[in-house]
């Protein structure tokens, strides 16, 4: 446990950050999920789903939750999903 003030301020800053991460992960899950369904019943919307699933990736890379080889993995693995009209 943290004794100093500054390493005891770090500490609630890590798990502000922690839970914001949660979060924002999670939601970059739910839109990979929609998209998968969407690919998967043969919706019309998947390409709008993909783009929306791409722009929170990209944006969680910016903000460093995910990294960047991963978030472009999985923008790849997506893509090839995608039906070609």
């Amino acid at each position: 446990m943290a004794n100093h003030p500054s390493a005891l301020k770090r500490m609630r800053q890590n798990e502000t950050k922690r839970f914001r991460n949660i979060a924002y992960k999670s939601k970059v899950r739910t839109a990979v999920k929609k998209f998968l369904q969407a690919v998967e019943q043969k919706t019309a919307d998947s390409s709008r789903l993909l783009s929306a699933a791409t722009s929170l990736l990209h944006t969680g890379v910016s903000k460093g939750i995910l990294h960047s080889n991963t978030a472009s993995r999985t923008i790849g693995r997506l893509s090839k999903k995608l039906p070609s009209v």
